[in-house]
């Protein structure tokens, strides 16, 4: 009998591919794991709202969203972290002073503080979601918002950073960066599924490709990063894998022992 692991992946550029499609290889390998008795879950920088299907086609109950900041166990929300409102106001009037809208996110939706960009249409875009943003500028006044979107172009984060100490800042796209707060990463989200289930750290696996993922790929013991992932990704990973389209999933989970 194999011993029960717990195996979290992120989506894009992991579990699908640069056109969002995933491989039947990778779908076939998620349900093996399961039958295997392997826990299975995954951890993005998506909204939940952004990858309900994916979870009803995969089965899979278990998910680390908005890179850390609100994670589900088998359905039930044990651990939120939204950013600090106080903080997200200063950040708001600087953005727009610079023309760099914001998209404020929470569990149920996302709003822009303006009314249409084409940084918005061209990052959102590439998602390939049905759900696009639509206009509520004091949407972030109203409720938690666990992760924000900074749209500008690559290097001008930079003057944000500087200031804004209570968020950190990654770019996920070359006109957008995602705002979580100081400290949050996918990782923490994990620790917090892992305290509840109990798995030793040797039985903690971890699938992805981006930045996002550097501290996940860091500090999980079992990571594996893709093929078609960032090299600094790869660098931090303890095992590297056959890109997405390469059957990727399937290969790597053959490669550390799982299937």
């Amino acid at each position: 009998m194999t011993e029960k692991s717990v195996i979290f992946f992120d989506i894009d550029g992991t579990l699908l591919n640069h056109d969002k499609e995933m491989p039947a290889s990778t779908k076939e390998a998620i349900f093996a794991l399961k039958e295997k008795g392997h826990e299975v879950a995954i951890a993005t920088g998506r909204a939940p709202f952004m990858y309900e299907d994916l979870r009803k086609e995969l089965d899979i109950n278990t998910f680390v969203s908005y890179n850390g900041q609100y994670v589900v166990l088998n359905g039930e929300v044990i651990y939120k972290n939204p950013l600090i409102t106080t903080s997200l106001v200063k950040l708001t009037e600087a953005a727009l002073e610079n023309e760099h809208p914001i998209v404020y996110m929470d569990h149920e939706d996302m709003k822009a503080n303006v009314p249409d960009h084409d940084y918005i249409k061209e990052s959102i875009s590439t998602l390939k979601v049905e759900k696009f943003p639509t206009h509520d500028p004091n949407y972030y006044k109203e409720r938690d918002i666990l992760q924000s979107l900074l749209f500008c172009p690559e290097g001008e984060e930079t003057q944000y950073e500087a200031v804004y100490k209570d968020f950190d800042f990654v770019r996920w796209h070359p006109v957008s960066v995602d705002i979580l707060p100081r400290g949050g990463s996918k990782l923490k989200g994990i620790e917090k599924i892992v305290e509840k289930l109990g798995f030793p750290k040797e039985r903690i696996y971890a699938f992805g490709d981006g930045l996002n993922d550097r501290e996940m790929l860091t500090h999980v013991h079992n990571s594996v990063a893709m093929g078609n992932g960032e090299e600094e990704i790869k660098a931090v990973a303890k095992y590297v894998t056959k890109s997405v389209e390469e059957d990727g999933i399937l290969h790597g989970l053959k490669m550390v022992g799982l299937l």
